[in-house]
């Protein structure tokens, strides 16, 4: 036996359902598809997620998930840990200076600055926020933080 021998089991394999191919076929005329009504027509009938008129389950559900607050303030976050190791001792941090080490793009960007490492120089820091851990850990390091003019 070689495996151009092999054939399907006899009545396990039908042939396709040819219809409209002329009423001798058995299956002309309307197709098996009965007169008139809406399922008889080409694109006939209702589209998936159709709930009978009803507002289908994939409308009534919002789009994206969450909520995205419009006024939300977007700060940019700088460690303690990034000063230490960009300025040295006695400078001032403020956006300018910042923009200037390339730390954020722009000088309109509002910065925070965060206590994520340790500080070892005095510097005076002249940012839009600053952490409660950063504070302490400025001050400690005999900084000072100011407000942002």
């Amino acid at each position: 036996m070689q495996l151009n021998d092999l054939r399907p089991a006899e009545g396990s394999r039908k042939n396709r359902k040819r219809v409209g191919r002329g009423n001798g076929s058995g299956r002309g005329t309307t197709a098996g598809r009965g007169t008139k009504g809406q399922l008889s027509r080409s694109g006939g009938g209702k589209g998936a997620g159709f709930e009978g008129g009803q507002t289908p389950l994939a409308m009534r559900l919002p789009k994206l998930p969450g909520f995205r607050n419009p006024n939300r303030t977007e700060y940019q976050p700088v460690n303690v840990s990034r000063l230490d190791a960009l300025f040295n001792d006695g400078d001032t941090v403020d956006s300018a200076a910042l923009v200037e080490k390339g730390v954020i793009k722009h000088d309109y960007e509002l910065v925070k600055v965060l206590g994520d490492g340790d500080l070892t120089k005095k510097l005076t820091v002249k940012v839009d926020k600053v952490s409660a851990s950063a504070k302490a850990k400025i001050e400690a390091a005999g900084g000072k933080v100011e407000a942002a003019c």
